[in-house]
């Protein structure tokens, strides 16, 4: 919490405070208030939301060799949200740290590329530090499978093979979500005319339909 916000609270403009009471002096005097407008409102509370990464160590130095980061939608809507992970990702491409950013949203602002780019409904970004500001980005649409890339590490080591979509698959038919998704409702944002096609077909195979 910001220091000045948090020195502000417990101050008060006005304070009541109890006093011990004398005697045996009773209470009981009461007040009915009527106002014909008096209702209940709802207030606006803190929004709690955690944003999560990971970043590969290594072990005998504990320095940061890669820092994945899988996009929210605070981070691709105008806001603090996104002021603050463009900070962190300046930061990190300032670095010796290199950077996987996976991007599997439709909706949002895409992260900011100086280069002009077809349009692709995701994308990864593989920020090699040694090889920037140049960097390789995996576009991929909803009808494709998500790209396997390699991991970057450091020099001389050997790159894994990061396969999301059948680890996607396995989560998938792990945690059913065949059950838990509603397949009539419209995707946010909505399909153009041929993905909902396409996507209407993929369904009826499974026995469901959009």
């Amino acid at each position: 919490m910001d220091a000045s916000i948090s020195t502000l609270i417990g101050v008060s403009d006005v304070a009541i405070l109890s006093s011990p009471t004398q005697g045996n002096q009773s209470s009981t005097n009461s007040v009915v208030l009527s106002n014909p407008y008096k209702i209940t409102v709802r207030l606006p509370m803190p929004e709690e939301v955690t944003e999560r990464y990971l970043e590969i160590r290594e072990i005998s130095t504990g320095k940061v060799i890669t820092v994945i980061e899988i996009l929210s939608p605070k981070n691709k809507r105008t806001g603090i949200g996104r002021d603050t992970y463009m900070k962190k990702r300046l930061d990190i491409l300032a670095s010796f740290t290199h950077l996987v950013e996976i991007d599997l949203l439709r909706s949002g602002k895409p992260i900011d590329i100086l280069d002009k780019l077809p349009a692709r409904d995701y994308r990864i970004l593989i920020s090699r530090s040694e090889q920037r500001p140049l960097a390789e980005l995996l576009g991929f649409t909803l009808r494709d499978s998500i790209p396997i890339f390699s991991l970057p590490l450091t020099l001389h080591e050997q790159e894994p093979l990061i396969n999301l979509q059948q680890l996607l698959n396995y989560i998938y038919e792990k945690g059913s979500f065949d059950l838990a998704i509603n397949y009539n409702q419209q995707p946010i944002p909505p399909l153009n005319e041929a993905d909902t096609i396409w996507l209407n077909d993929l369904l009826q195979q499974q026995n469901l339909r959009l």
